[in-house]
């Protein structure tokens, strides 16, 4: 089957779908971070931070450098934060009219 845009997007979304991820995207849109950093920021252990940054970086979103002992992790495809910074949106609008409907109620 030949590369089809729509799967791609479905693959990211699929990558998007866990929380986790997601907040270590966030994590890293200032700087870079060591897996360590990252785990102690999200108060979850390294060994998890370690397998979705794995996950990352196998879609191009994230890319390591390594220094000594340690791997500094930061992205590699900046346009995510546009679909991250979306989906934030789309949140918000959807709590507003969750709170103009709570309003209609009183």
């Amino acid at each position: 089957m030949p590369f089809q845009p729509s799967y791609f997007k479905a693959d990211l979304f699929k990558i998007l779908s866990n929380p986790v991820r997601i907040q270590i995207l966030d994590t890293l849109r200032q700087e870079e971070k060591s897996v360590n950093d990252i785990a102690q920021w999200l108060e979850v252990e390294a060994s998890s931070v370690s397998q979705q940054l794995a996950l990352l970086r196998r879609y191009n979103l994230v890319k390591g450098r390594r220094e000594g002992n340690y791997i500094f992790y930061s992205i590699n495809e900046p346009a995510i934060f546009k679909v991250l910074d979306a989906a934030k949106e789309v949140f918000n609008n959807h709590l507003v009219e969750v709170r103009d409907a709570l309003e209609k109620l009183e």
